[in-house]
């Protein structure tokens, strides 16, 4: 065999075997991603699949347009991360939740929590028209407001502190949904203790009462 021909052979095989052997690592590097991936277990969790607004109310009938499932390494998800999206059933939004945040335990209260204090609570309703002022009208489900009373010398007196909106509707009685920060609340409820619903009424037909809205 000639020179040439000789030289031609140990560069074609040596060209071969930088193939196979590139090919082998490859090979070697897929197996080990593969077996590095099966080491991390998943988990699923729930994020928002739109905004959720601050005191929005998850029920069994909004829940799925609000949540989001998703799969994530365990090693990633927190402890309050809800896993469950039914756990959320009856619960309203304690702030206003962005698109595609994670959603935990933290973010959400219970009605049940809100009235844990009181001795009976129940709902009372008033009219916007009924008040001197009522925060301009925006007022949506789950603010809380404090509750001043009036004497006729101007002097005002904090009657109700930290009341909870439990649900706000328009002139033509529907419900205003948080997510719309522009209608006026026309008629309001409020939970209060059902001790102080007679006094609540009293005053409010004195047109004594003045409302304000606590700050985010």
């Amino acid at each position: 065999m000639r020179l040439e021909d000789k030289k031609r052979v140990f560069w074609t095989g040596g060209i071969a075997a930088a193939f196979a052997a590139s090919a082998a690592v490859f090979l070697l590097m897929l197996q080990i991603e593969k077996h590095a991936l099966a080491d991390y277990e998943k988990g699923t969790i729930y994020v928002a699949a739109r905004e959720i607004p601050e005191g929005t109310l998850l029920t069994e009938q909004n829940i799925a347009g609000y949540l989001e499932q998703r799969e994530l390494d365990e090693s990633c998800i927190p402890e309050t991360a809800l896993s469950e999206g039914s756990a959320l059933s009856g619960k309203f939004a304690v702030f206003s939740i962005e698109k595609g945040v994670l959603l935990t335990e933290g973010m959400f209260d219970t009605l049940e929590e809100v009235t844990q204090n009181m001795k009976e609570p129940v709902i009372a309703g008033f009219k916007a028209e009924d008040l001197y002022q009522v925060v301009g009208g925006v007022l949506r489900a789950g603010d809380v407001v404090h509750i001043y009373a009036v004497a006729e010398d101007g002097q005002a007196r904090l009657v109700w502190q930290n009341v909870f909106v439990e649900q706000v509707f328009d002139g033509a009685g529907n419900t205003i949904s948080n997510e719309d920060r522009a209608t006026s609340a026309q008629r309001v409820n409020v939970y209060l203790d059902k001790e102080d619903v007679e006094e609540f009424y009293t005053q409010l037909a004195g047109g004594s009462l003045r409302v304000v809205k606590d700050a985010p």
